[in-house]
């Protein structure tokens, strides 16, 4: 049984989903391998030194800004972390060789970005002939050494015409570059829609319009104080609230009186069948959000502040790109966005419906080549001269 190392870390929520989305994959394709999921973290601080001298894991300052919407800045701090990446490569190497010598894999795929050289190196020192692969959970690269890295021996795999463009620009070789379909979702995703007739029982369980267009709001897994606003700014809209964690903002959301009808949730994993409930999608321009609404057929309106990460700028040229939706800056610009969604919205989910992500399976099959491809090099290496 072959073994497959699929780093992430939990700066976002999007590399450990599709970490997961892999892993569970596989298992239900019963493909013959042991997939361990490595926690980057957890192997650069074994100790959790730094979660004892500051209190906090290193996610967590960057996981808070998120929640709050406080990215402004974000770009500048990049370059910093990218620079403090620099000045400790060699300590990350060494214990990343460390840690592959004393568990060895079959093949490493890297789901997170910025610490891809290090990666890779240390790989490289602890077991020369495994193959590496990186996956962007992003719709395109932020270079220079965000998520490519043009190191020899190395595959990425992209989920969009721009991040393969941006592979070949920066050098790496087309054999080296691979496409797929989109962003690497949980299966669940991929599971046939509601029926209608149970998509129509479920709203009416619900209290929500049975035939009017229905907008869901998420934020991710705590939700926003802007989806307060949202409320209030879309007052004639049936909107459907997927509060996540945010208790106080799920209670605070089912008190407010709107014109049209509105249901506040809590958090549920089962977010593919409450994507069914609705028609369209209002939230934040992650690529997973983005990715896993647009995969249940809901046409998107993103918001887009200016201080948006610089990893997500391109996500509002993909949206309209590709005719998915429409993004705005603030809140105050809803209204009208939402009407000329509405307007024509059987076009955009006409669009929406034509984009055929299958990118979890694919990944898996080229994870099987790139197992493949090493077992016949070292077999043949083993002949007889």
């Amino acid at each position: 049984m072959k073994t497959i190392d699929l780093v992430y870390f939990d700066a976002g929520g999007g590399h450990r989903a599709a970490a997961q989305a892999l892993q569970e994959a596989a298992a239900l394709q019963q493909r013959p391998w042991r997939v361990r999921l490595v926690n980057l973290t957890r192997v650069l601080d074994a100790q959790s030194s730094f979660r004892r001298l500051t209190g906090f894991e290193p996610e967590d300052y960057y996981n808070l800004r998120l929640r709050r919407g406080w990215t402004l800045g974000l770009a500048q701090e990049l370059k910093l972390l990218q620079m403090l990446i620099r000045l400790g490569h060699r300590p990350m190497v060494r214990l990343l060789r460390r840690h592959w010598q004393a568990a060895p894999p079959d093949l490493v795929v890297s789901l997170v970005p910025n610490f891809n050289r290090a990666l890779f190196q240390g790989l490289r020192a602890a077991a020369p002939r495994v193959p590496y692969m990186t996956v962007l959970t992003d719709l395109a690269d932020h270079p220079p050494h965000f998520w490519i890295e043009p190191q020899q021996a190395q595959t990425f795999v992209c989920g969009t015409a721009r991040a393969v463009q941006q592979a070949l620009a920066a050098g790496v070789p087309a054999q080296r570059v691979q496409a797929t379909s989109g962003m690497v979702l949980r299966p669940a995703f991929h599971a046939p829609a509601l029926p209608a007739a149970e998509r129509a029982r479920q709203r009416q369980a619900l209290g929500l319009p049975v035939e009017s267009p229905l907008g869901l709001v998420m934020f991710g897994g705590h939700g926003s104080v802007q989806m307060l606003s949202i409320a209030r700014r879309l007052d004639e809209v049936p909107l459907l609230f997927a509060c996540g964690h945010n208790v106080a903002l799920r209670q605070e959301l089912q008190a407010l009186q709107r014109s049209a009808p509105h249901v506040a949730v809590g958090f549920t994993q089962d977010i593919p069948p409450l994507m069914d409930l609705a028609d369209f999608f209002i939230g934040k321009p992650g690529p997973g959000s983005l990715s896993e609404a647009v995969q249940r057929g809901l046409p998107v309106i993103a918001l887009a502040p200016t201080g948006v990460m610089p990893q997500e700028r391109y996500n509002v040229q993909w949206i309209a790109e590709h005719g998915l939706g429409t993004t705005v800056r603030s809140v105050r610009a809803l209204g009208h966005a939402t009407q000329r969604l509405l307007a024509d919205l059987p076009a955009y989910q006409a669009r929406v419906a034509a984009m055929g992500n299958r990118a979890v399976w694919e990944v898996l099959e080229l994870m099987a080549q790139q197992l493949q491809a090493a077992g016949a090099a070292a077999a043949s290496e083993s002949l007889p001269l």
